[in-house]
């Protein structure tokens, strides 16, 4: 008997048959790009849906055949042996299919907020958090994004001691949301001279950029302060009051950005910081307010929890939420490989809602 909800089903394949009906018709430019945008997405559930009530009807026509007492015994053997076939890819479209159906996180498909803060381990966290943000660069710029620094605070000897950058691309909050949390490093720095294992830390917090619909932020609870940037940058640094602070009075949240010499730029880098920031918040408070076992949950998203440690003695990368280990570092922290960590931790998080789902009905 199937699982699946088969009149959701009917809906869908009738959503997708009337949409490729509007795409031969007359519409707009606009209203193309819409549907052709909806179809793809579309397109591999109802392959998907096609192909498993096809392997449906077949395995009626197998059993019946092994069922007929008219049916030699060579036919039947043969059709005993199809019908295992038949019954495992029909369970792997299921699967396939009920994955697909899952709710959607209504901020997958947006922009991402990268920020990276170098943590315990002095110099050597300043150029963890580098090699932290040169493995997304690169994996960005493998899935087709654009990735446009808005902040950098360099290290003494290199790295960073925070960066702070837009990823653009479609679903990029779906594919980075995991990796929210400290990053630690084991490894020999190249300073250190008696050969011994230095362990440093870098956090890393992935915002959804969002919008103004969003998240609701009154002029009233903010505190706007306008200052003389700091640091090298010649006469302009003395003369302009180009630097912004922003607070967020009602969560503390604040948000300081000068690296544009345009008072105007830097406050619109900083409010979009901002909404992320205080969206993120809320939504953590929402969600740790419905499940008390977030912690044990993948993607929790908590700062404070390690979920990674890049091990360089041994080679190896160790997702602790999953207890995942790839012996593969140097293809992960170049950006390479980082995509089967992802999508590793993509599955469980699935696994975890499919199980709830089940628990639920």
């Amino acid at each position: 008997m199937s699982m699946l909800p088969e009149t959701k089903l009917d809906v869908l394949l009738a959503h997708h048959a009337s949409l490729e009906a509007q795409s031969l018709g007359q519409v707009s430019s606009q209203e193309y790009v819409q549907i052709t945008r909806e179809l793809a997405e579309l397109n591999p559930l109802i392959d998907a849906v096609k192909a498993y009530r096809a392997i449906v009807k077949e395995l009626a026509d197998t059993e019946a055949l092994i069922a007929d007492p008219a049916s030699d015994a060579e036919m039947r053997g043969m059709a005993e042996a199809e019908r295992e076939t038949l019954q495992a890819r029909r369970a792997e479209l299921e699967q396939k299919i009920r994955v697909a159906l899952l709710p959607k996180d209504a901020m997958d498909d947006r922009n991402v907020m990268l920020e990276i803060r170098a943590g315990t381990g002095g110099d050597e966290a300043a150029l963890f958090a580098g090699d932290l943000f040169r493995m997304y660069e690169r994996f960005a710029n493998l899935q087709g994004w654009k990735v446009d620094v808005i902040s950098g605070s360099e290290g003494t000897m290199g790295g960073y001691k925070e960066i702070i950058a837009e990823v653009a691309g479609r679903g990029a909050f779906a594919k980075l949301k995991f990796e929210s949390g400290v990053h630690r490093v084991q490894r020999v720095p190249d300073t250190e001279t008696q050969g011994r294992i230095h362990t440093s830390a870098a956090t890393v917090a992935v915002l959804p950029e969002v919008e103004d619909v969003d998240v609701e932020i009154k002029n009233d609870d903010l505190r706007i302060e306008t200052m003389r940037a700091q640091g090298a940058g010649g006469q302009h640094v003395n003369k302009t009051e180009s630097a912004i602070r922003i607070t967020h009075i009602p969560t503390g949240i604040v948000v300081s950005m000068q690296d544009s010499r345009s008072q105007h730029k830097n406050r619109a880098s900083a409010m979009n910081i901002l909404r992320s920031r205080v969206y993120d918040a809320e939504r953590q408070r929402v969600e740790a307010a419905r499940s008390a076992d977030r912690r044990e949950k993948v993607g929790s998203g908590d700062r404070s929890e390690r979920i990674r440690t890049y091990n360089f003695p041994q080679g190896r990368v160790t997702d602790h939420r999953i207890n995942l280990t790839l012996y593969k570092l140097p293809q992960v922290i170049s950006g390479e490989a980082l995509g089967e960590l992802i999508d590793a931790l993509t599955t469980e998080h699935q696994a975890a809602q499919l199980a709830a789902q089940g628990a639920a009905a």
